[in-house]
């Protein structure tokens, strides 16, 4: 069976997204936290620590994301992990019109539950890239998340878009793995249940 992963760049005082984060501007003012896995001519690394962690991610066989995170994307163009790999965005509200364009992408309307199963369905034995703040709290809150990455980078925002601003009760995590680089600290946990 699939395993949900949430795959996450955060500051340390734990932000996800600077100030005036929007769509103009994603990330906000002076967004680094994807500069870990970015070579100089900014394109994904393919070698060391920061490769190894993103073949890992672009081995999911599913996503899911939410609205917010999707839109300020463009949908990734349509192609978020490569070719075949479905993103399922969770969404109250029907997508634009032009999202038609991508059949790799689907809103769900009915939950996060109804988001998570049909991910790991279309996943199978590979896992479920899960992406964006307010879902990751919904999939924690829902308890059908099974792990976090956190990619802790050096810096301290000051404010913008946390990537755990509420939760509804705790939440117990068991260290699997740090990798420890100069340009951030790789945390992967498992969520206890």
């Amino acid at each position: 069976m699939a395993v949900s992963v949430l795959d996450m760049s955060v500051s340390v005082d734990g932000y996800v997204a600077g100030p005036n984060d929007g769509p103009g501007n994603p990330g906000g003012d002076g967004f680094t936290l994807h500069d870990w896995a970015l070579a100089p001519e900014g394109d994904f690394r393919g070698s060391g620590v920061a490769g190894k962690l993103m073949d890992e991610i672009r081995e999911a066989g599913a996503v899911v994301s939410g609205r917010r995170t999707a839109e300020q994307a463009d949908h990734w163009g349509g192609v978020h992990h490569g070719e075949g790999v479905p993103v399922f965005v969770l969404s109250h509200r029907q997508p634009d019109p032009s999202v038609a364009k991508y059949p790799l992408i689907s809103y769900v309307n009915d939950g996060i539950e109804s988001a998570m199963a049909q991910a790991k369905a279309a996943a199978g034995d590979r896992h479920v890239h899960v992406i964006g703040a307010r879902t990751a709290q919904r999939a924690l809150e829902a308890g059908v998340l099974d792990e976090i990455q956190i990619h802790q980078v050096p810096v301290l925002f000051g404010g913008g878009r946390r990537l755990f601003e509420v939760l509804p009760s705790r939440v117990t995590l068991e260290i699997v793995r740090v990798i420890d680089t100069p340009e951030a600290t790789h945390i992967r946990y498992r969520v206890r249940r």
